[in-house]
């Protein structure tokens, strides 16, 4: 059972000064309200994406999104789930492997080569989210 995991989106909340109203935002005037990561996973079989935000990227906010996914059915009591990730640093090396299969078992760890994240399908979502929802992040905060 493969699930993409990907890399996290910065969403930054920035209120973007408007000239007048229904004006183009000006790029130079805006006021910053915070950042949070957004991380998903993607079950490639079932179509489903499981998303959370973190205050930063790293490896316990990785973790918690692996024990999310893993802590469901069918992942649970799956007899191996295969977590295919690109070259971050929350999950490059061999360490990283270990971690996740100290922590669940049946999962292992699979990366895409170097400089060939696109072929992880979570990056699919990852594009529309940030060209649909993210861009322009013309937003007052990020609750």
């Amino acid at each position: 059972m493969p699930v993409a995991a990907a890399r996290s989106i910065s969403v930054t909340a920035a209120e973007h000064k408007r000239l007048k109203e229904g004006a183009i935002p000006v790029n130079h005037t805006y006021g910053r309200s915070g950042a949070l990561a957004y991380l998903a996973a993607y079950d490639v079989h079932r179509a489903i994406v499981f998303g959370r935000t973190e205050p930063r990227t790293g490896i316990d906010p990785f973790m918690n999104l692996v024990t999310q996914v893993m802590s469901q059915e069918p992942y649970a009591s799956a007899s191996r789930v295969f977590w295919v990730v690109d070259n971050g640093s929350s999950h490059r090396g061999q360490k990283a492997a270990d971690r996740l299969t100290a922590a669940f078992p049946n999962a292992v760890m699979v990366r895409t080569p170097v400089h060939a994240s696109w072929l992880n399908q979570v990056e699919i979502y990852f594009s529309a989210v940030q060209r649909k929802v993210v861009t322009p992040n013309d937003f007052t905060d990020l609750a």
